[in-house]
C-alpha cells in the first residue's frame, strides 16, 4: 500500500473523531491530539498520552477515539456526558496523564438500541438531536445501532415499482409514532395515512444518520424482509400464499407473504437492493419472524425450512448478509419456543451468518436455556426500560457483573459482544452509564468503587452525603428485585379504586419508606450549590419518585373512606391527591426533562402542513396515553410522569373520578361504572386529537420547589409509612 493511501485511511479515521472532540468539547479541543491505532486483534483499542502539552488519543476507529476521549473525560477530568445531565466542567489547564493508558476490547460488537426505542423516544428526532446520540454512542463504545429510520420510503420505491399505487398503500403505513410496530409486521395504517413529505425527509435523514455513523467506524444493522406484505397486496397477487395474523385486541389484521411463496425471495432481494441503493450496506441486517404473534405450527421442519428461507432471501440479495436476530421471542412466548423449536429455527442458517440479539439478559438470560444459541455467534443486552414509562429502577448489581460473569463462562461459547436493548432511553442514565463500561474491561465492576467515582463526576464534588444516598438508591430503586421493570404511579393509571391497573404496575421493588433518607441527603445537599444538570435531575427524579410513591397511600385513605361511606374523609384524601398531583407538575416543570411540551412541539415542527402538523400531534398524544383508539387494550402501557401531562390529563380524570364517586356518597347511590369507563374513554380521545401547546423550556428552581416539597411532605410521608408498619 502506498503512503498516500495509507495516509488517507489513517485521516478517514482521524478526521471524524476529531470532528466529534470540536462538536463534545469545542473550547477544548485543541488541547487533543488524534492517531491512528493500528489494532492487532482486529478489535478495537485506544491508548491515552500527555506528550508535549497535548493530550494524545489514539484509536483503531472514530468510536475507539471517542472512547478514548471520554475516558479521559472522567477518569482524569471528572467529567459525564449523560442524556439526562452533563458535567463538562473542564480546567483552562487539562490534567496530565502521568502514565500512558491502554485499552482493548474483548467484544467485537457492541450493540444499541430496539426497534421500539425509535418511537418511544426518538419518533419526532431531527438531525441536531440525532447528532448528539451519535456521539454519545461512540464516546460509550457503541459500534453495532440499529438504523431503520427511513425504511417506510425504501417500501415505497419497492412497491410503486412493482405497481402499487400510493391510494394502494394509504392504509398500509403506519403514523410515525407506531413505525417500530409497523416495521415488525404487527399492525397496519394506525395513526396514518402517512404524508409522502415524512418519507422524503426521513430518507435524507437516515442517509445522514448512517454517514456519520460508518465515519466514526460503525456499522449500522439496516432491516430485511421478513414477509408483511400491504393488504392491497391479495388483489393483486390474488394467488399469493398470505396469513392474516393479528398482533392484539385493538388493532386489524396484518398479512404475512409465506416463505414458500417465490415473491417472498423477490421482493427481499427488490427491497434489499433499493436500500442498499439509497443507505449503502455492511452487510448485517435485522430481521424478526413472529414478533409477539405465533407461528401457525411448533414443527421443527416448518420452522426450519422458514429460517432458512428468509436467511436465502437475504443471502441472494448480499452474499455476504448476517441475519441480526432479536432474541425477544424466546422470552416472551417460552410456551411456543422450546428447545427443538429454537434449534431448528437457528440452525437452518450457517453459524457465522447469523448474530442473536440475548434482548434481556439482565432479566433473563436466554443464552442459558438455549446452550449458549446452539452455536451461533450472540450479544449479551440490557433491557431496562419499557415502555418509557418515568421510574427510578435498574438491575444496578446484575448489570455491574453479569457480562463479565457470562464473558468468563465457558458455557458461553460465542459470546461476541455486548448492548443496550431498552424500548426507550432519557431515563436512569446511572444504569446506561454502568452497563457501557464494560466495554473496556472483562471483570466485575465494584459498585463500592464505581458509585464514588459516578458520583463524582456528575456533581462536580466529592459530597459524601451524595455518594452515601447513591447506597440507599442502590440497595432501593435499583436493586431490580421481584419486578420486571420499574414501577408506576397509580396516578398515571386510569382511575380505579383498585392499587393497580392493567398497563400501570404500583408495585415496587422496596419499601417505600426506605427511598426516603435518600431524599433527605440530596435536599441537605441542595442548599450546598453551585448545582451541575445532573444533580438538579437527580433531585427532581428522586423528589418525583417518592412523590409518585406516596399517591398510593393517599389512595388508599379515600378508597377507604368511600368504602365507609365517610364523605369528609374522602373529600379531603381525594383533594390531597389532586394536590400532590398538582405539586408533582410543579416540581416536574422545572426540568426540560420532564416536559410534554417538548415532544409535541417537535411532533409538530415536522409537519410541512396544518394538517401534517395535526397528525403528527395526535400521534404524538396518543402513543403516551391510550397508545391506540378510544377502547385500546394498551392504554397507559407508555405512560409519562411529565409536567403538562400530569395536570391536563392524568388530574382531569381523577377529578372526573372523584366527581362520580362523591355523586354517589351524596345521593347514596352505587356509581355507574360502566357509564363511567365509557365517558373517560371518549374524554381520553378528546385529548388525544386535541391541538394545544404546553411550555417547551422549564420554570422555576429545581432546587427551590424540591425543598418547598420536602418541607411539605416529608414528615407526613414518613408518619404515613410508620402507619403502615404498625399496621
Amino acid at each position: 500500500m502506498s503512503v498516500l493511501a495509507k495516509t488517507s485511511i489513517a485521516q478517514a479515521v482521524v478526521n471524524p473523531a476529531s470532528s466529534l472532540i470540536q462538536r463534545v468539547v469545542p473550547t477544548h479541543a485543541s488541547h487533543f491530539q488524534v492517531e491512528e491505532l493500528h489494532s492487532g486483534s482486529g478489535k478495537d483499542e485506544f491508548e491515552i498520552e500527555s506528550k508535549a502539552g497535548k493530550i494524545v488519543l489514539r484509536g483503531s476507529s472514530g468510536v475507539a477515539i471517542a472512547s478514548a476521549l471520554y475516558h479521559y473525560l472522567t477518569e482524569y477530568a471528572h467529567c459525564q456526558i449523560t442524556w439526562n445531565g452533563t458535567n463538562l466542567a473542564l480546567p483552562a489547564q487539562l490534567p496530565v496523564v502521568p502514565a500512558k493508558v491502554r485499552k482493548e476490547t474483548v467484544y467485537q460488537y457492541r450493540y444499541n438500541l430496539n426497534y421500539c426505542t425509535f418511537n418511544y423516544t426518538m419518533s419526532w428526532w431531527n438531525w441536531d438531536r440525532w447528532q448528539k446520540e451519535i456521539d454519545w454512542m461512540a464516546l460509550h463504545g457503541i459500534n453495532m445501532p440499529l438504523a431503520i429510520t427511513g425504511e417506510e420510503y425504501v417500501w415505497l420505491q419497492v412497491y410503486q415499482e412493482m405497481g402499487f399505487s400510493e391510494d394502494d398503500l394509504k392504509d398500509f403505513f403506519s403514523g410515525p409514532a407506531y413505525f417500530g410496530w409497523f416495521w415488525m409486521g404487527n399492525l397496519d395504517g394506525w395513526g396514518g395515512p402517512l404524508p409522502r413529505s415524512w418519507m422524503e425527509s426521513h430518507k435524507a435523514l437516515q442517509q445522514q444518520i448512517v454517514r456519520r455513523e460508518r465515519e466514526l467506524g460503525m456499522k449500522p444493522v439496516l432491516p430485511a424482509f421478513t414477509g408483511h406484505v400491504p393488504a392491497a397486496f391479495r388483489k393483486k397477487y390474488p394467488n399469493a400464499q398470505l396469513k392474516a395474523t393479528n398482533w392484539t385486541n385493538g388493532f386489524g389484521d396484518t398479512y404475512i407473504l409465506d416463505s414458500q411463496d417465490p415473491l417472498f425471495a423477490e421482493i427481499g432481494k427488490r427491497f434489499l437492493d433499493k436500500q442498499k441503493e439509497l443507505y449503502g450496506t455492511d452487510h448485517l441486517y435485522s430481521a424478526d419472524t413472529f414478533n409477539e404473534n405465533e407461528p401457525p405450527t411448533d414443527d421443527p421442519a416448518y420452522l426450519s425450512k422458514l429460517s432458512e428461507r428468509i436467511y436465502e432471501g437475504m443471502r441472494q440479495a448480499d452474499p455476504d448478509a448476517v441475519w441480526v436476530m432479536q432474541g425477544w421471542l424466546f422470552y416472551s412466548d417460552r410456551k411456543f419456543w422450546k428447545a427443538p423449536q429454537i434449534e431448528a429455527l437457528l440452525n437452518a442458517v450457517p453459524d457465522d451468518r447469523m448474530l442473536l440479539l440475548d434482548l434481556a439478559a439482565e432479566i433473563e438470560p436466554v443464552w442459558k436455556r438455549t446452550d449458549a444459541f446452539y452455536g451461533k455467534p450472540w450479544i449479551w443486552n440490557m433491557l431496562n426500560n419499557f415502555g418509557g414509562n418515568v421510574n427510578l429502577f435498574g438491575r444496578m448489581d446484575g448489570v455491574a457483573t453479569g457480562p463479565a460473569a457470562a464473558w468468563n463462562n465457558p458455557a458461553k461459547k460465542r459470546m461476541e459482544g455486548i448492548g443496550l436493548t431498552m424500548e426507550a432511553i432519557e431515563q436512569n442514565p446511572v444504569i446506561y452509564e454502568l452497563m457501557m463500561d464494560h466495554t473496556w474491561r472483562t471483570t466485575p465492576i465494584d459498585l463500592d468503587e464505581w458509585l464514588p467515582r459516578y458520583a463524582r463526576n456528575r456533581y462536580g464534588s466529592d459530597d459524601q452525603r451524595l455518594v452515601k444516598a447513591w447506597q440507599i438508591l442502590r440497595r432501593t430503586a435499583y436493586n431490580g428485585l421481584e419486578i420486571r421493570d420499574g414501577a408506576e404511579s397509580i396516578i398515571t393509571g386510569r382511575p380505579t379504586l383498585d392499587s393497580t391497573t392493567i398497563w400501570t404496575r404500583t408495585k415496587l421493588n422496596y419499601p417505600p419508606a426506605d427511598l426516603l433518607p435518600a431524599w433527605d441527603l440530596f435536599v441537605e445537599s441542595a442548599a450546598k450549590g453551585p448545582h451541575t444538570e445532573g444533580y438538579l435531575y437527580d433531585l427532581t427524579d428522586i423528589s418525583r419518585q417518592v412523590l409518585a410513591n406516596y399517591a398510593l397511600v393517599v389512595q388508599k385513605r379515600w378508597v377507604e373512606a368511600f368504602h365507609k361511606r365517610d364523605r369528609a374523609t374522602f373529600e379531603k384524601n381525594s383533594r390531597a391527591f389532586l394536590e400532590l398531583i398538582t405539586d408533582m407538575d410543579l416540581l416536574l416543570a422545572t426540568r426540560k426533562d420532564f416536559l410534554l411540551g417538548p415532544w409535541i412541539a417537535s411532533a409538530r415542527q415536522w409537519g410541512a402542513t396544518p394538517a401534517e402538523k395535526a397528525l403528527y400531534e395526535q400521534n404524538a398524544r396518543d402513543l403516551i396515553t391510550l397508545w391506540g383508539d378510544a377502547d385500546s387494550p394498551l392504554h397507559e402501557y407508555a405512560n409519562r410522569q411529565w409536567s403538562g401531562l400530569l395536570n391536563d390529563f392524568y388530574k382531569v380524570r381523577w377529578e372526573q373520578f372523584f366527581g362520580m364517586l362523591g355523586s354517589s356518597l351524596k345521593s347514596g347511590t352505587a356509581p355507574d361504572w360502566q357509564a363511567f369507563e365509557k365517558s373517560i374513554r371518549q374524554w381520553e380521545w378528546q385529548w388525544v386529537n386535541m391541538r394545544k401547546d404546553y411550555p417547551v423550556e422549564p420554570k422555576g428552581s429545581s432546587a427551590e420547589v424540591a425543598a418547598m416539597l420536602h418541607a411539605k411532605y416529608q414528615r407526613q410521608i414518613r408518619d404515613a409509612y410508620r402507619t403502615d408498619v404498625r399496621h
